[in-house]
């Protein structure tokens, strides 16, 4: 089971299962034990996350971009002739198969009922036949 949750929402030892922080920025104050795995990789980039918070980035140019970025190649890509990993492609099939076998819970900054938020892109983009 893939869930979404706010990083500042009460834990639930019972059911959040693997707790993944996917943002850029682990925060000021977040304690090591409110996650347990901080892929920094899937949050936003940098300037998208300023734009879109700014107001200069809208929701819908947010999700487009973010999305592209999840399977955009990144450095060291530009090494591999054979196999490349595409983005980010290889880390959400992982989440895709451990959200198979356990509950996942993709956690963010954003308060529970914030519902522009990429945690919530990202679950669906795991969950796609994309990945």
């Amino acid at each position: 089971m893939l869930r979404t949750k706010s990083l500042h929402s009460p834990m639930d030892p019972n059911q959040d299962g693997l707790r993944i922080l996917v943002a850029r920025f682990r925060g000021r104050g977040v304690q090591k034990t409110q996650y347990d795995v901080w892929m920094a990789n899937l949050g936003p980039s940098e300037p998208l996350l300023r734009g879109f918070l700014s107001g200069a980035v809208p929701w819908k140019e947010y999700m487009r971009r973010y999305k592209a970025e999840m399977f955009q190649s990144g450095g060291a890509d530009r090494q591999n002739k054979v196999i490349r990993n595409h983005g980010q492609k290889f880390t959400l099939r992982l989440i895709k198969r451990l959200a198979q076998t356990q509950t996942v819970t993709l956690l963010c900054h954003c308060a529970e009922e914030e519902k522009h938020c990429h945690r919530h892109l990202l679950k669906e983009l795991v969950l796609s036949k994309k990945v």
